[in-house]
């Protein structure tokens, strides 16, 4: 038996849903700085699967993603059963018009962010979104 047992850590978990590598890297390294296990998806599909596999604590999803997009992705992931489907998805978008942002709402997107993305936009994100489930 190891006499230094490893203790768990509760880093949050959040999953990137991105296509565009460099946006993945600078999402992940403004988050890994702030303390955040980082999931990355580079699709729709990928990050069905991965929400469902890794149950992230929170989920940045971009809206324009190959194989399957991010207003569907959130639908699938909001219509399956257990604590996947009440996961906090932030919809990030290109488009500030406002028929994008109630599309992402009716998606089950709980909050909506403009790219580029703003650093304190998202710290406020993570703030209401990860410290109100004290995961960090």
């Amino acid at each position: 038996m190891d006499a230094h047992p490893e203790v768990p850590t509760q880093r949050p978990r959040v999953l990137v849903v991105e296509d565009h590598e460099d946006t993945r890297f600078m999402l992940r390294t403004m988050l890994e700085r702030r303390g955040v296990k980082v999931l990355e998806a580079e699709n729709g599909e990928a990050a069905i699967h991965l929400a469902a596999d890794e149950r992230p604590h929170l989920i940045l999803m971009d809206g324009g993603l190959p194989l399957l997009n991010g207003l569907e992705a959130a639908r699938m992931i909001r219509a399956r059963d257990g604590e996947t489907n009440r996961v906090p998805i932030i919809f990030l978008s290109g488009h500030a018009e406002s028929d994008f942002q109630r599309a992402a709402r009716a998606a089950g997107c709980d909050e909506f962010l403009i790219k580029p993305i703003d650093l304190n936009q998202l710290d406020n994100v993570l703030e209401r979104h990860l410290r109100r489930s004290e995961q960090i």
